[in-house]
Order: C-alpha cells, then structure tokens, then sequence
C-alpha cells in the first residue's frame, strides 16, 4: 500500500498528464514504407506483403550493422543566426541545417538547434535533448543554468517537434506514434541531427563533448553516444532500457498503447523496436572514457521504476562508469518546482566536474 507522499506525487502526475486534451488514437500501421526511405539495403520493403515479417527481417539485418544503419552524409549547409528576440535579454544564436535524414514533410527537414555560448567554457559544450512534446522554449532554461556552470549548450529541437512539426498534427505524434515503420524513422533522424550537431561543435573547435537528454531525449541521447565516440559526457535524465516498454507501460503514452491493441503484444514490440532501444547499445560503451549520470524517479508514472532500475543494473554488471540521481518525484513532476531545480543542479554539477 504506497504511502501518503507517493499517493500525494501520484495524484499530481495524473492531473498534469490529462491537462491535454488533444492526444489521438491512431491506427495501428506496420511502416514498412518507411522502413523503405532509408537509403541502406537492410532488406525489402515487403515479405510476400507479410508486414510483420518485413519488419522483423529489417530489424535483424539493421541490428547486426547498427554502425551503418546510424551512418550519414555530411551536412554543409550549418547556418547560424542572431537571436530574433523571443528568449529576453540573453539572447540564443540559432544554428539551422538540412537534416541528412529525409522525411516527407518539409518543415520536419530542418533542424532548428538555440546556441547558448558562455563566456568561458573551456572548450566544454553539451549538446541537449528535451522531452517528447517540448515546445521552442523547452530546456532554455537548463541550457541557460549550464552556462552558469561554465558549459555553453546547443538546444536541438527533435524531429517532429515545435516548428518542425507539419500542420496536420497538434502534438509530435510522428516521433512516436502506433506505425512502427515511421517511428524507427523518426528516432534515427533525431540520433543522426544529434550527431550533426556534434559535428558543427567540432567544427567550431570543441573538443570536450557531451549530450543530455530528458524522457525521449534521454533514449535518443544514448543512442546518438553509443554510436559517437567522441561523446565524453552522457547525462541521461530518465531511463529505460527499452523504447517500447515506456510506449506500453507509461502514462503520457497509453494513446499510443491503444493504438496497438490486438495487433502486437509487448513482446513483439520489445522486438521491433529494439533498433531504437538503449539496451541493444550498452555494450558499446565498455572500454570508452566515458562518464555517464543516469537519472530516474522513483515514482515515475512514465519511465516505471521497474524499467530504469534495469539500465541501472545493467550498467553496474557491464561495468560502465556511472553516477545515479535518484529523483524523489514523478515524470511530470520533474517539470515542476522545487524537483525541476533539483534536477537541473544534479546534472549541471555533474556535467561540470566530469568534463
């Protein structure tokens, strides 16, 4: 029987979750189409028109190549402007690219990622992924506490997300959606934007490196890394060792869930979306100097605790450097105060003295 305070912090997080009203059950869709657009012969589209087994058989090929799959050609086109006067008097730059993925919708093609440059940062810069659903002004105000602690900050918006987003969705349902196909796409072209931006920080001369992503930044986060030795520095701010069982499990996603009633179970799902999941890359981490703070809630009602406490025994037996922050809230309550200033100091102060 959980206690007053959990009982108090669950409360909380059901009535922020269904503050939105706007969230739509879609159609359950295999994506093999999407599946198709990207440019590496993993396998064919279609299996005799058996979707199951054409995403099965692209998972497979994908995950025995993972380097390949995570590939991508060069971005030249970087651009950074001056600040346009929407984040006060400490203006951002914003660096703009063509993304190296190509989706069908325009917009969704550029990157948008908010420049916050302190005066001294030693040649540190991290590079920063927020929450599914953020808006423009999301984690401006970490990145903002990140210079405080010396570390300049490139704020990269997600695929799908605020002005990235097509007009035809309200909320960025095509980043993770019940069409399997377009969200293997859409996680691979966030990890490869990220690595993008990876590449103009090297490009502007740093060389001491690090990402830190929330919730799905968190999941895009450790992929980009895994796949990115030049990452130095990983802060990963609520996790869990599969995409899918969040999607299945967690509060913020149960319109998704719905939307895969009677057409895959958990497991199956564990499967196809293991392409797009931590747990197929931790691996990659052995025998890097590379630092890492993983952060859960011990009362997540999104990330459930059950799935973060396995990234935290599975980086103990694998060995991998690490520090845990134990939030004593929920997921949408890590946005509120005082547990969002909490948060944003323990990984502050991290990133800080690991770098």
């Amino acid at each position: 029987m959980p206690g007053l305070y959990a009982r108090w912090i669950n409360g909380w997080e059901r009535k922020l979750a269904t503050r939105d009203t706007n969230r739509v059950v879609r159609p359950f869709e295999w994506g093999a189409d999407w599946l198709h657009r990207i440019p590496f012969p993993f396998g064919p589209a279609e299996v005799n028109g058996n979707g199951a087994a054409s995403v099965a058989r692209f998972i497979d090929e994908a995950l025995a190549d993972s380097d390949r799959f995570y590939s991508y050609p060069p971005v030249t086109d970087f651009r950074l402007h001056e600040g346009a006067g929407h984040f006060g008097a400490r203006e951002p730059a914003r660096l703009t690219f063509t993304s190296p993925v190509r989706s069908p919708y325009p917009e969704n093609n550029t990157v948008e990622a908010l420049w916050f440059r302190a005066p001294q940062d030693r040649g540190r810069a991290l590079v920063v992924l927020p929450q599914w659903n953020s808006g423009p002004d999301g984690h401006v105000g970490l990145a903002r506490l990140l210079n405080r602690f010396g570390i300049s900050s490139l704020r990269m918006t997600m695929a799908y997300h605020a002005g990235r987003k097509p007009g035809e969705i309200q909320r960025a349902d095509y980043h993770v959606s019940s069409n399997l196909g377009r969200t293997i796409h859409a996680c691979r072209q966030s990890i490869l934007d990220t690595r993008a931006c990876l590449d103009w920080l090297t490009q502007q001369g740093y060389r001491r490196l690090g990402i830190l992503g929330t919730s799905l930044g968190s999941c895009v986060a450790c992929i980009a890394a895994a796949h990115d030795t030049r990452v130095q520095v990983g802060v990963f701010n609520h996790v869990s060792m599969y995409f899918s069982d969040v999607v299945w499990t967690g509060l913020s996603t149960q319109n998704v869930r719905q939307g895969f009633e009677g057409s895959v179970t958990q497991d199956e799902l564990r499967h196809y979306w293991s392409i797009i999941s931590p747990a197929s890359y931790l691996r990659r981490f052995q025998g890097r100097d590379m630092r890492n703070l993983l952060v859960w809630a011990r009362h997540d009602t999104s990330f459930l605790p059950v799935y973060s406490r396995q990234v935290l025994e599975a980086f103990r037996d694998l060995r991998l450097p690490h520090q845990v922050f134990t939030l004593p809230c929920g997921h949408y309550t890590t946005g509120q105060f005082p547990f969002n200033l909490i948060d944003g100091l323990a990984m502050c102060r991290f990133a800080a003295q690991s770098m």
